[in-house]
């Protein structure tokens, strides 16, 4: 259970810039609540350093690295539990991303998720959520990003509809206004770009509704700050942004020519180079979606990022919901599902890490793949589990990164069939996936049956299982099946021992 006054922290590796938040949670009778009481912020602009190959150059990798090296020092003493540093567009689509992640890691002394698209959408919903007042019906919120910009309907605190569109600020601002030059007809093209981007998704959302809209993030509260301190905002709204706020802060611009020799109270020198495209994007959403006005807030990813800690911390895992909620809608049988859990989890526990968070960060992976490991029997019984891990790899799964999805989808291929071309494709967990396989083995009559004591040791590459010898000549389907999985692992350079005890 979370402490009072616990501190956790967020990174956000954003397209555009990267932001460190550190909140302090505090308990009360009504629930839990996050304080924010440390940020950084740096204008790294990483999107800007991708090809047209998306490759990213090295000047914003070293941006990045050096960014992450002062985020790390501030970040020194924490528990890894307690933080959570999450990466978005620019990393989703770099080619190389890995060679920066690896040497990014280092910078900051802690793991670096990946997250998809909808996933951001979900954490950035409940950033926005808990940062400003409840109303009563359904509100939508806009985060325009770097690379990215994501819409979500949602009630409440729960998302409902969700979406992330391939247009930023930063690379909107490139493809239109390169050099900042900012004219009448290239701005109408930007806007026309963006707008056909959102037509995808307009009907939907106009169709779904919502009583309140809401700019999350950087680029929002940036054109908020612009219109309110510019007094361009329509008579009488003095918070927000408006869309005659928008029209005027264009004619601005035009009338300078360049973004640069603009004369805006309130403009920032590191919000220059993104501020055309940023202002073409949040046009064509007030356009498409019908918008009139659009409160703001600064509470967005790196917020959500820190309610998402915090839920893990009281076993509320978004992991373990949606899981749950796959097994349902692909039908897995549950019993079964909870056999296998149940044994795999033992046998991990006779050769587990002495660490105890690797521990049970392990176990619940075990039991995820074990939920999971049939739902492609829903596709198809042949070869059922490519379809599950298909799955588990390429779903929309709220909660978990590419990392974790990854790292799922392993052990639901894995838990049958051969394991030569899973070592050449897959990382594996072998010590996990040694315990999946043999829980899989021994609940094959999908019953519940008295199992005798069976122990299990591992050491290096060696797999050792010591079973009473009387129960194996009883059983022996399960008998000829060990001595088959004892040859499948030997073909990839392990050792497999199956002793009989009296």
């Amino acid at each position: 259970m979370v402490k009072n006054a616990k501190l956790l922290a967020s990174v956000d590796l954003g397209s555009n810039s990267f932001r460190l938040i550190v909140g302090r949670v505090e308990e009360s009778p009504a629930g839990s609540q996050i304080y924010p009481v440390d940020a950084l912020r740096e204008p790294v602009r990483l999107a800007a350093g991708l090809s047209r190959d998306k490759f990213l150059d090295r000047p914003a990798q070293l941006r990045g690295w050096e960014a992450l090296k002062r985020f790390g020092e501030r970040l020194r003493d924490f528990h890894p539990d307690h933080v959570r540093a999450v990466a978005t567009n620019a990393l989703r689509v770099a080619k190389n991303a890995g060679d920066f992640l690896g040497e990014a890691e280092r910078a900051l002394g802690f793991p670096i998720e990946v997250i998809a698209g909808r996933e951001e959408a979900r954490l950035i919903y409940a950033g926005a959520a808990h940062s400003v007042p409840t109303i009563a019906g359904k509100r939508l919120v806009v985060d325009i990003g770097g690379g990215s910009t994501e819409f979500i309907i949602g009630r409440d605190y729960d998302p409902l509809i969700m979406e992330s569109l391939y247009i930023g600020c930063v690379s909107h601002s490139q493809a239109f206004f390169p050099s900042g030059n900012v004219d009448e007809y290239t701005m109408r093209q930007a806007e026309l770009a963006a707008r056909r981007e959102i037509q995808i998704i307009s009907s939907e959302y106009r169709q779904a509704g919502w009583d309140q809209a809401i700019g999350s993030s950087g680029t929002a509260r940036a054109l908020a700050e612009l219109v309110e301190a510019n007094n361009f905002n329509d008579a009488g709204v003095t918070h927000g942004i408006t869309r005659g706020g928008l029209e005027k802060l264009k004619r601005a611009l035009i009338k300078a020519e360049n973004v640069n020799r603009a004369k805006l109270v309130a403009l920032k020198s590191d919000r220059i180079p993104v501020l055309p495209g940023g202002l073409a994007i949040m046009i064509a959403v007030f356009d498409e979606l019908g918008i009139e006005y659009a409160d703001t807030t600064d509470g967005a990813l790196r917020l959500g990022v820190l309610y998402d800690l915090l839920g893990r911390s009281h076993h509320e895992d978004m992991r373990s919901i949606t899981v749950d909620g796959f097994s349902k809608r692909y039908g897995a049988d549950s019993a079964q599902s909870r056999r296998i859990a149940d044994l795999a989890t033992g046998f991990y526990d006779q050769i587990s890490d002495s660490n105890d968070e690797i521990r049970a960060e392990s176990r619940m992976f075990l039991e995820w793949a074990a939920a999971l490991h049939e739902i492609g029997l829903s596709i198809s019984h042949s070869a059922y589990h490519k379809h599950s891990a298909y799955i588990a790899s390429n779903a929309d799964m709220p909660g978990f990164s590419r990392t974790d999805q990854a790292r799922l989808a392993a052990l639901v291929l894995g838990h049958a069939g051969k394991l030569g071309k899973l070592a050449q494709t897959h990382v594996v967990e072998w010590r996990l996936l040694f315990c999946l396989r043999l829980a899989v083995l021994l609940c094959r009559r999908r019953a519940d049956v008295l199992l005798p004591p069976i122990a299990v040791s591992e050491s290096g590459k060696q797999f050792e299982i010591r079973l009473p010898k009387v129960w194996v000549d009883q059983n022996p389907l399960t008998d000829y099946n060990l001595l088959r999985e004892a040859a499948e692992w030997e073909k990839i350079g392990y050792s497999y021992r199956v002793i009989y005890t009296d």
